[in-house]
């Protein structure tokens, strides 16, 4: 794992922890976390704590978290959607609105496809990342990795 890879994770860690004690709570115990990239990679660097962050509050709702661990299914809902806002905010501060906007799309997009029970929600993360600025995967190998990892996480 890169530094820049551990700086994502420990933003997101250290931010819930200074948020709420309910998601100091949530956390994983260090050691017990799966700190590996999913979409990230897909896309530009500067994007990657708000794709992480956002991709982590998808797993809230949807699948299993790598850095939390919520005790109920409210608190893992509350919590997905913390940490879809606190995406978005990192994302803003970028300063690309049009970032701002697709990620936003693809929450809704993907909370749409999950309530229908269609798939094609690991596809629509890949392209939708891979869009954001200058993107697009550098490694052809990397959305596969991608959706295999996506595929582990929310079954």
């Amino acid at each position: 794992m890169s530094s820049s890879t551990a700086d994502v994770w420990s933003a997101i860690a250290l931010g819930a922890r200074a948020e709420s004690p309910l998601w100091a709570g949530a956390l994983k115990p260090d050691g017990d976390r799966a700190e590996e990239p999913v979409f990230s990679l897909l896309g530009e660097e500067r994007f990657a704590l708000s794709v992480e962050t956002i991709y982590e509050g998808y797993l809230a709702h949807f699948g299993r978290p790598r850095l939390f661990a919520p005790r109920d299914r409210d608190t893992a809902l509350l919590l997905g959607d913390y940490l879809y806002a606190q995406g978005l905010v990192h994302l803003a501060g970028t300063g690309s609105v049009e970032a701002v906007a697709e990620m936003a799309e693809l929450i809704s997009l993907c909370a749409h496809l999950r309530a229908e029970g269609k798939p094609g929600d690991g596809k629509a993360w890949a392209s939708t990342v891979a869009g954001l600025g200058d993107g697009g995967p550098k490694d052809p190998s990397a959305v596969d990795r991608a959706l295999a990892a996506h595929s582990t996480l929310v079954g």
